[in-house]
């Protein structure tokens, strides 16, 4: 069923987005007088198509699902000799550089639209997510002797509530995270002002020089010693004849500690039950006022993840661990400047880390593929429709940056053509063009299969 529901959800997001992308070609070259000859969603062999239309355009579903590509009457790719003068009028290369500009441009500017209509919808309708609330980590190890962690260092503690990072105003998790990967993107500090309760407001300043060192796949603030805070690790439910019942786990009791390990909140002490599967742990409680210490030994399960079948311990208890919960609407007009906002930031993040790419900063372990993008839209349409809908909104400014790319055979490499043009005032020879368009389908045949490897890896 996961399989299915994940099949689904990417081919939502992925096709919705190339119609879009396309769309944005297809009405301006029509807006620029350009005759349309095909409208095609997928690459390769046309698996099915009707034409309607004033231009009788052949609408068509190709067989490769992952592109599309919308086809002009261009005198480079047929022998227009036959054509009456009003069709010749409406030839692509006939167009003045300007109208070829803005219809090349239109596929990526509509993928940055759909983005600013996703998010602005979200932003007014008003998302629950975790508060800036936080926990802090003290040690890299849950050992005594372990290194400090760089939000312990800097002085956060568990409790603090994050209003402001470099200035920017904190309310809820995602933006703080979204703070600190910008940071750590540029190297730069991190000012981060809190309020701690009962004692005021304070300013801590994870140091550059750590933000540097970070890996930017997965978990950022967790490599700092950040997490979401939860609440205090009492039970909720104890199963009937479960190894917790069995050892006297009751409802109510407060969670301290695993074999003299600290229990911070629940999913600590779950990541503690999983990996002693089998095994006899004391597990340290606080109930009416008292302390008991009961052994139990927790069921030896499978489970599958991302990785494969794994074992795990499970003790047939629930503890809390939801965090607290805010959701903030706004307004029309500033849910749209707050969209705008996180389009530009987005895009402008996606810029440095192609850019820190390049250049060997950032591991090229970043690129993903179909195949985690695959796994992502099906995680975040279980998650409910406002995940899902941001992650397509991510997706779609993913994909308007990448087709700006100075890269032939992708949208910005015809626009660096067009630009020379203008420049210049001639177009780039012809000969130039087919050698750069080799090149560029070299590389980016590079880039996917970079991609699916770093996909497959990921997987095993």
């Amino acid at each position: 069923m996961n399989f299915l529901q994940t099949a689904l959800a990417f081919i939502v997001c992925l096709g919705s987005l190339i119609i879009f992308h396309e769309l944005g070609h297809y009405l301006v070259a029509r807006w620029c007088g350009v005759k349309v000859l095909r409208f095609s969603v997928g690459m390769g062999k046309v698996v099915w198509s009707r034409r309607f239309g004033p231009d009788q355009t052949e609408w068509a579903v190709s067989a490769l699902p992952l592109g599309g590509y919308v086809k002009m009457l261009d005198a480079r790719e047929a022998d227009l000799g036959d054509l009456p003068p009003e069709d010749l009028k409406r030839e692509f290369t006939r167009q003045n550089v300007w109208k070829r500009i803005a219809i090349v441009a239109a596929g990526p500017a509509a993928n940055f639209l759909i983005a600013i209509v996703l998010f602005a919808g979200l932003y007014m309708h008003g998302v629950e997510e975790p508060t800036s609330k936080i926990s802090v980590r003290a040690n890299e190890v849950a050992t005594a002797a372990a290194v400090p962690t760089a939000a312990w260092s800097a002085g956060l503690r568990s409790g603090d509530v994050v209003t402001a990072v470099n200035e920017q105003p904190v309310a809820v998790w995602s933006e703080l995270r979204w703070n600190l990967i910008q940071s750590a993107i540029d190297k730069t500090e991190a000012r981060i002002a809190v309020e701690r309760t009962g004692q005021g407001r304070f300013t801590f300043v994870l140091p550059a020089a750590v933000l540097a060192t970070l890996d930017l796949e997965g978990d950022v603030p967790g490599k700092l010693g950040v997490g979401v805070a939860r609440p205090a690790p009492v039970v909720q439910e104890v199963v009937a004849g479960g190894p917790a019942a069995r050892a006297g786990l009751l409802k109510g009791d407060l969670l301290l500690s695993v074999d003299g390990t600290p229990v911070a909140d629940g999913i600590a002490f779950i990541d503690i039950i999983r990996a002693a599967a089998g095994k006899t742990v004391q597990v340290a409680v606080r109930r009416a006022g008292q302390e008991l210490v009961l052994p139990m030994v927790p069921l030896a399960e499978q489970a599958k993840t991302g990785k494969g079948t794994v074992t795990v311990g499970k003790i047939s208890a629930y503890v809390a661990q939801l965090p607290d919960m805010i959701s903030v609407p706004s307004s029309p007009l500033a849910a749209v400047g707050k969209a705008v906002a996180r389009v530009w930031d987005t895009c402008t993040m996606t810029v440095k880390m192609i850019g820190k790419m390049i250049t060997g900063e950032v591991s090229l372990k970043n690129v993903t593929g179909p195949i985690t993008i695959a796994d992502y839209a099906g995680q975040t349409a279980r998650m409910g429709a406002a995940s899902y809908l941001s992650f397509i909104a991510f997706i779609s400014i993913s994909l308007g940056v990448m087709n700006l790319l100075p890269i032939p055979v992708l949208d910005g490499g015809h626009l660096l053509y067009y630009s020379l043009e203008v420049l210049t005032g001639r177009s780039v020879p012809e000969r130039f063009g087919e050698i750069a368009q080799r090149l560029g389908m070299g590389l980016l045949l590079t880039l996917m299969l970079l991609a699916v490897f770093n996909d497959v890896a990921r997987l095993l």
